[in-house]
């Protein structure tokens, strides 16, 4: 796994098995579904669901990478794949960190 993230409009590499299965054990909580990071979240309500959205809103505009959201009420799921790519890379398990420390901290 590379730690080089490709500039805008560059075509990056997906993981190899060996690569994701490494980086999920750092991961907790995210898992691969339809070959794309996902995990989900319950909070304590509808407006704390909406303010974790908010922070990954803005921390994905800085990086420039977007997830795939799904919100119903309390819920929150989030699904990470480099879509120029149509595979995961690096860069999806560093954004996965990412969202990790802002529900954390």
């Amino acid at each position: 796994m590379t730690d080089a993230t490709p500039k805008r409009g560059a075509k990056a590499n997906g993981l190899t098995p060996e690569a994701l299965k490494t980086a999920l054990e750092s991961l907790d909580g995210w898992e691969v579904v339809a070959g794309k990071l996902s995990q989900s979240w319950t909070f304590a309500s509808f407006s704390a669901a909406f303010a974790f959205l908010t922070r990954v809103a803005l921390l994905s505009e800085k990086l420039d990478h977007h997830p795939d959201i799904y919100h119903a009420y309390r819920t929150v799921t989030l699904t990470l794949i480099s879509h120029d790519v149509g595979a995961l890379t690096a860069r999806d398990v560093r954004f996965a960190r990412k969202i990790s420390a802002l529900e954390t901290g």
